[in-house]
């Protein structure tokens, strides 16, 4: 066979990984770190078209995907496409923490995706804990960072590599670390130059900037606070309230919090998208499994969402959010 019919070399490396937080943007730093290549990242609603064009590339070699957890009107088109990928032989690897089907593990077994999955351990842990022999000695440091931000510090992994460091310069890290994250998701360039920062072993104190913008961050918190104090408002089970100037995930846990409810729900308008982005928050006493509940819910009312039992989010067609909020409402009675 000559070469030309042999097609393009594959050599390309790619990390897909969650944009929205510390731990989607801690896992691609340390896969970058760990094999080279490059990163894309995405929020959920554009998780499927993202993985859709890095698999049509005829160069690609390998693809790690990162911190992206599946719903039920998507994991079939996910294994789909992975499938297709596995049939040109690049080498897959699917780290994550959120629920996850036994049907879709089997899938994913049979077409030998290497999957790296706990729901016990944020994914930047699990990313060091299996590549920490390609990884640096600021590694663990990034990874405490993440199980901080995802509330899993007190998980074994991560209660571990928090206990290297001191405990107020990893909060105060990765608070930086979250504001800046936040603040930024609609300027891409400077998420991907985070990313290269935390694979360079940079702390996030020796970022320009980086200290003064969460300070204002913290402003704009203060006053979402206020405002979702005076509006959001309750069912039996749940308090709730559309936010407009500010990101939900900001400002669910102040609803959760003042609503004196067990579960917290803030919402937010994707116009681009036609959805409202949705932010599900439960407290220490929640017995429900939000993650699982969001999911079924938001499928059933042509959506998408999921994530862990006390911490999740959804993608809800705008026309349906008050549905979504009665019937999440029903299943906690």
């Amino acid at each position: 066979m000559t070469a030309g019919r042999a097609g393009p070399a594959k050599t390309k490396t790619v990390c897909l990984s969650h944009k929205e937080d510390t731990d989607g943007i801690s896992s691609a730093a340390l896969i970058r770190q760990a094999f080279g290549g490059s990163s894309v990242l995405v929020d959920y609603p554009g998780q499927m078209d993202a993985l859709e064009r890095i698999a049509a590339d005829p160069e690609l070699k390998s693809l790690y995907i990162c911190d992206l957890g599946l719903s039920k009107k998507n994991q079939d088109g996910f294994v789909s496409t992975l499938g297709a990928l596995r049939k040109r032989r690049v080498a897959v690897t699917y780290i994550d923490h959120h629920d996850l089907e036994p049907k879709i593990r089997r899938k994913l077994a049979s077409l030998k995706v290497k999957l790296i999955h706990d729901v016990n351990e944020c994914t930047t842990v699990q990313v060091y804990e299996k590549f920490k022999s390609k990884l640096d000695e600021h590694a663990p440091f990034i990874a405490a960072c993440a199980a901080v931000t995802d509330y899993m510090e007190d998980r074994p992994a991560g209660s571990r590599l928090l206990a290297i460091y001191d405990r107020q310069f990893v909060l105060v890290s990765a608070t930086v670390l979250t504001y800046n994250i936040v603040g930024h998701q609609k300027d891409p360039e400077f998420l991907q130059g985070l990313v290269e920062d935390l694979a360079a072993s940079k702390y996030p104190h020796e970022l320009d900037g980086s200290f003064q913008f969460a300070q204002t961050q913290t402003a704009k918190l203060a006053d979402v606070m206020a405002k979702v104090r005076t509006g959001m408002k309750t069912m039996k089970n749940l308090g709730y309230m559309e936010i407009v100037d500010s990101g939900a995930s900001g400002a669910v846990n102040f609803v959760l919090g003042f609503s004196g409810k067990d579960v917290g729900v803030a919402y937010k308008e994707r116009v681009d998208h036609g959805i409202y982005a949705v932010s599900v928050r439960g407290s220490k006493s929640c017995k429900a499994h939000l993650g699982k509940i969001t999911n079924e819910l938001a499928t059933s009312l042509g959506g998408f969402g999921g994530g862990h039992g006390k911490a999740c989010g959804a993608a809800i067609p705008k026309p349906k959010i008050r549905a979504f909020l009665r019937e999440l409402n029903k299943r906690l009675g």
